[in-house]
Parts: C-alpha cells; sequence; structure tokens
C-alpha cells in the first residue's frame, strides 16, 4: 500500500505556522517580532482538512472482527456453595457448551489477506468472520497466536488485492507525536479518535506471564477497539491496541498498544509457517535497579536490571554472564526491567545473536550472545496414564529448561510435573504446573514412578503437590 498522501499533506500543514514563526524571526527585528507568531490558513482545504485525507487512506485497512467462542462449561450443583457437597457432586456435572461472541477490530498487513489481531478476540475462537470497511466479509483462521502476548495473525479465505498498513519501527516513536486509534467500539461501527503518544516502555500493565510492554496513547480506546490500528501522521501503523487502564470499564485517556517490531516477528514467523510463537529462552530472572541498588552497585545513575537468578543452561552462562551482573541494552535499546527484556528478546526472534550491554564492577562491556529456544534437555519424557490406574488422562514430564519455560516455572525447579490433569484428577484440585513431590508419603523422581504409586493404592491415595512455592496436599477415596 503506497503511503498516505493525505498524512503527508496533513504534517506540512501542522508544521507550517512553525517554519513560518522562524523564518520570520530572520527578517524582522524590535517589537515587530510578536506580529508573526500566528498564520492565517491559506485556502477554504486547509481550514477544513483536519485528519480527513489521513483517515480516508487508513481505514480501508482496518476491519471489524466476530469472533464465536464455544466453551464446555458444567451445570452448577445447588450445592456449589457448600464446601463439604461440593467436591462430590462436581464429578456428576455433565459439560454443557456456552458459546461466547466476541467483537474486536484487526488490521490487514499484506494484500493477500494477513490480519493481526489481539489473543483475546481470535484466540480461542471456532468462527471467525471478518468485515471491510467496504462491507466484504470474509472467514478467517488463526495462522499463529500467543496468549502472553496478546497477538493472533489471521488468514482471510479467499482474499486479494486488499489495502493494508505498513509496519513502522516503532522504536522510533517518541513521546508528543500525534496518533489515530481506530477501532470498532462497543460495536457501533468503525471508530477514529485521535491524541499523541503520552509514553514509551510501559510495563506491569497486563497480565499473563510478564510480557507486557506497551506504548501508551491518550487517543481513546474502548471496549471493541482491541485489535485495532494505532497510526501516526504518515498512516504507518506504531501499534496494535489492546487494553485499557479504566476504573469504569471505559476510556479515561490512558490505553496500551502492543509495539509494531513485535507484530513484524509475529507475521514473518507466521508467514514461515510457525504453529506456536517462538520467542528466545534467556534463562534467568531479574529485578529493576533502583535507586537503594544503584548505590549499593556503586552505579553512576539508575539504569538497567539487575540478574538475580541464573539457570545453569541459560545461553547467557555459556557467554559468560554472572548473577549480579546488570544488563542495561539489548542491540542497542535500553531495558530496564525483565518484560522490556522479553520484549527485546522477543523482537530479536531465534537463530542469531543479540548485543547485551552489561555492567559489571562498574566497568561496561558489549557481549554477544546466541539467541536459541530453551533446550529440552534432560528429555522430559511426558506419560499419560492409562485406563487401568486411578487418574487416567493424566500426564506428567521430567522438568527441564524447556518446560520450565513452557509452564513458567521457577528456575531452580526440580522433579515432575504436572502437564495435564486430565478429566479425572482436575476434578479432585490437581493444575497444570503442579510439581509432584510424593504419591502417598513415597518420594517421586520421575514420571514413571507416579503410574507404579498409583496402582500401589489401597482405598485411599495422596497426592503432595507443589503449587506456586506452596506445600498442597490432596486426598482422594478410591
Amino acid at each position: 500500500m503506497a503511503k498516505p498522501t493525505g498524512g503527508s499533506q496533513l504534517r506540512r500543514i501542522l508544521t507550517r505556522p512553525l517554519t513560518f514563526v522562524l523564518l520570520a524571526g530572520l527578517f524582522v527585528t524590535g517589537p515587530q517580532i510578536g506580529q508573526a507568531e500566528t498564520q492565517i490558513p491559506q485556502s477554504q482545504s486547509e481550514i477544513s482538512l483536519g485528519f480527513a485525507p489521513l483517515v480516508k487512506e487508513a481505514a480501508p485497512a482496518v476491519v471489524n472482527i466476530y469472533a464465536r467462542i464455544i466453551r464446555q462449561d458444567r451445570n452448577r450443583s445447588p450445592f456449589a456453595n457448600d464446601p463439604f457437597f461440593d467436591d462430590f457432586f462436581r464429578q456428576f456435572a455433565q459439560p454443557q457448551p456456552r458459546v461466547q461472541n466476541s467483537l474486536g477490530s484487526g488490521v490487514i498487513l499484506s494484500a493477500d489477506g494477513i490480519v493481526v489481531s489481539n489473543y483475546h478476540v481470535v484466540g480461542e475462537a471456532s468462527d471467525i468472520r471478518v468485515v471491510t470497511n467496504d462491507r466484504r466479509e470474509y472467514a478467517a483462521e488463526v495462522i499463529l497466536a500467543d496468549e502472553a502476548s496478546d497477538l493472533a495473525i489471521l488468514q482471510l479465505h479467499n482474499a486479494d488485492d486488499l489495502p493494508f498498513l505498513e509496519l513502522r519501527n516503532s522504536d522510533a516513536v517518541e513521546v508528543g507525536e500525534l496518533t489515530l486509534a481506530i477501532g470498532n467500539p462497543f460495536g457501533v461501527g468503525q471508530t477514529v479518535s485521535s491524541g499523541i503518544i503520552s509514553g514509551l516502555a510501559r510495563t506491569g500493565t497486563g497480565g499473563g506471564q510478564g510480557f507486557g510492554y506497551y506504548i501508551q496513547t491518550d487517543a481513546p480506546i474502548n471496549p471493541g477497539n482491541s485489535g485495532g490500528a494505532l497510526i501516526d501522521v504518515n498512516g504507518d501503523l506504531i501499534g496494535i491496541n489492546t487494553r485499557i487502564l479504566s476504573r469504569s470499564g471505559g476510556s479515561n485517556g490512558i490505553g496500551f498498544a502492543i509495539p509494531a517490531n513485535l507484530v513484524r516477528e509475529f507475521v514473518r514467523q507466521a508467514q514461515d509457517g510457525a504453529t506456536e510463537f517462538q520467542r528466545p529462552w534467556a534463562g534467568m530472572t531479574g529485578q529493576p535497579v533502583d535507586a537503594d541498588l544503584a548505590e549499593a552497585l556503586g552505579m553512576a545513575r539508575v539504569d538497567g536490571m539487575l540478574i538475580s537468578e541464573l539457570h545453569p543452561q541459560s545461553p547467557f552462562v555459556a557467554a559468560g554472564f554472572e548473577v549480579g551482573d546488570v544488563v542495561t541494552a539489548v542491540d542497542g535499546e535500553p531495558v530496564n526491567s525483565p518484560s522490556e527484556m522479553a520484549f527485546r528478546l522477543s523482537v530479536a526472534g531465534l537463530g542469531g545473536q543479540s548485543e547485551i550491554t552489561r555492567l559489571r564492577q562498574g566497568a561496561s562491556a558489549t557481549v554477544q550472545v546466541a539467541l536459541s529456544e530453551a533446550p529440552d534437555e534432560p528429555a522430559s519424557a511426558p506419560i499419560q496414564l492409562n485406563e487401568q490406574t486411578p487418574m487416567p488422562g493424566l500426564v506428567v514430564a521430567q522438568i527441564n529448561p524447556r518446560v520450565i519455560n513452557r509452564l513458567q516455572l521457577p528456575l531452580s525447579a526440580t522433579g515432575v510435573v504436572v502437564l495435564d490433569p486430565g478429566p479425572y484428577a482436575g476434578r479432585g484440585g490437581v493444575q497444570s504446573g503442579d510439581i509432584v513431590m510424593g504419591v502417598n508419603g513415597q518420594p517421586v523422581a520421575a514420571p514413571q514412578d507416579v503410574p507404579r504409586l498409583l496402582l500401589e493404592s489401597g482405598r485411599w491415595m495422596q497426592l503432595d503437590l507443589l503449587r506456586q512455592g506452596k506445600r498442597v496436599a490432596l486426598r482422594f477415596r478410591l
């Protein structure tokens, strides 16, 4: 899609008064300088121009998305609120399908129908319809989605020659830039709102696994805007609108967009045929450097992220990093939190190397670190329990770096973990991510220990689990 000519014209007009004042200052002196502070519009078209040419060029690439999600819910027992009877009657509740409709927005990124939206709009949908600005309707399927990043890439069926937006380098975006948010708030139809970029590198405002890293805008964003476009005055895509900060549920002028650079990596992986978003594994935990830490470390200024833990198989260990080092930049871009670190590595992608700026004992150095996925060593060797065991369908595996990364377990985690509780263990309270410490008082060291010890159970069975750092004991009557 060609650059919007309307956007370029708008930018020239917006900067003209400043240029006029500067030029006038070169030729006028004394009290006459004050006469050059304003400029009269030169034509009726300049008076009425506004953002109209920019919207006319960009809006056709923003689509409305209607998604249907079918969830399996169980009939609620009349004893559900009773702590004694709830567990007893839960197993008799039959799953019932519940249809949930989702409304959101999306942005076309290629002429053949590649569309980006939010995971929470389409990530779990079974039926997706996409409607363009000129009312054409397409069926679509999700080809790549990631809940942690809240991004999803769609492919429209039988689409060609569609208008699309170009992705801007979001690292070049500056606070104060004019911006437009385009989407379908509250389902009223395509709407455009204007504002400025009010903040960069916003972290900690999202949920999930700590990958939240956003551009902040005061352009009004409301429910239904999710997945819509945040564009600059050239019509380039800065980011994908994803969430707001609000107590009432409506826009209070603090909205967040996922940066275009991360969207670009998602599109690249989707076009390469990936079915799951692959991000490099750091194998570390860290914390932002605050004033007290900076003083204790002898740092001249508050800057960077302190490495507080490293997995022995981390690529940063292989590159010579140690606990206590401070990471200040990745590929020349500043890093001040674990979320920023995860974002920078995700944008860099797998297979190459990144330049990591490290501060150790007051000395700064730049170190090359290989970008790879978490290793599956030792082998996770997952086991699914069969019908002969008391918990058929339960899936357990050996903990290794890949399992730690997938389930977001502590880096120090060892032993056996639940990948899938299955229907029976799930009803009894077992959850994915539970570390199995023991069965009937016997320690568990390997996945094959679990079915063996379960088969040795009598009338009662006990599972000793570690869940989010807390011990949990579950007893079952067989």
